[in-house]
This record gives C-alpha cells, sequence and structure tokens, in this order.
C-alpha cells in the first residue's frame, strides 16, 4: 500500500486488527464523530465493520446496564465518555 492510500483509510477509520481494547475502539469512535459530526455508525460501515459491531454492543451494555445485567460490561465513566461525544442509544436512524 502507498503512503496516500494508507493516509486515506486511516481518515475513515479502516479496520487494521481486531479484538482492540474499549479505549481505542473509542477513540474510532471519537475519529468518526469528528470527520461526519455525529456517532451514527450505520449498522452496515464497510471501512470498519467492528466498529459498527462494537457501537450496537455499547447500546445492549447500556441497557444491560440499567436493567441490573451483571453480564454488562458498561460503566458509568463509558456511560460519560460516549455521551460527551454525543453517543445516541437509541438510534432507529442508523
Amino acid at each position: 500500500l502507498t503512503e496516500e492510500r494508507i493516509h486515506l483509510l486511516n481518515n475513515i477509520c479502516f479496520e487494521w486488527r481486531n479484538n482492540q481494547p474499549w479505549e481505542r475502539t473509542y477513540e474510532l469512535l471519537v475519529r468518526f464523530v469528528q470527520m461526519f459530526g455525529h456517532a451514527r455508525i450505520p449498522q452496515q460501515f464497510p471501512p470498519n465493520p467492528s466498529l459498527a459491531r462494537w457501537v450496537k454492543t455499547q447500546r445492549q451494555n447500556y441497557n444491560f446496564f440499567w436493567k441490573g445485567n451483571s453480564s454488562s460490561r458498561m460503566t458509568n465513566d463509558r456511560i460519560q465518555l460516549l455521551n460527551k461525544v454525543g453517543f445516541e442509544w437509541e438510534c432507529r436512524k442508523c
């Protein structure tokens, strides 16, 4: 790959490797928000399908968290970070 192509792929949050920690994927979400002005990741996001799955998982974990489900990996700190970038907990237009 050329330097230019790598740069273009990085700009659209291309997934270079899988199984990233929560904070790393959160940073990809922040970059998406900076680029597109919103946090509504489409359910089908070919440049980074794992980001779309991660967003869906955050919504599920949020619902589990508020229902008291102990399997949720959501925390108050994560909720605050996601709210900070305008995360939509219920997104029917995504």
